[in-house]
């Protein structure tokens, strides 16, 4: 662990996909950059860790069993608490229906998968820093 500070040194992100894969690297990219990350399988095991750990920018993946991302990120955003805090998607597929879906749901970006370092960090930039 490098002492130097970062932009993103104190942000708690949180990962929400079931893929074990996309988990890791997410967590891996993000804690590089200093961030402060939150994993969860799905949607209905991430609401309780949302819930006690206030996360400041939420990645979801659509497609997940039990709770799928639109319904998870729709949960969010009609939570006082949380409505204003960024929510991602995140899919494999890179269709309009599905970013209009997102939209409609109050996903502030989509980020279609493998996505890269930078598409991470460029959407904390975009939604958190440059408030």
């Amino acid at each position: 662990m490098s002492d130097k500070k970062t932009e993103f040194s104190g942000l708690k992100v949180m990962v929400i996909d079931d893929s074990k894969t996309i988990r890791r690297t997410a967590e891996s990219l993000l804690k590089k950059a200093g961030c402060e990350v939150l994993i969860a399988e799905n949607g209905f095991e991430a609401l309780p860790v949302i819930s006690a750990n206030h996360p400041d920018i939420i990645f979801i993946d659509i497609m997940m069993p039990r709770l799928d991302g639109y319904q998870t990120c729709s949960l969010i955003k009609n939570n006082a608490v949380f409505k204003n805090t960024p929510v991602i998607m995140l899919s494999s597929k890179d269709g309009l229906f599905d970013r209009a879906k997102g939209r409609v749901v109050g996903a502030e970006q989509y980020l279609t998968k493998p996505f890269s370092r930078d598409d991470l960090l460029n959407a904390i930039r975009t939604h958190l820093l440059n408030k």
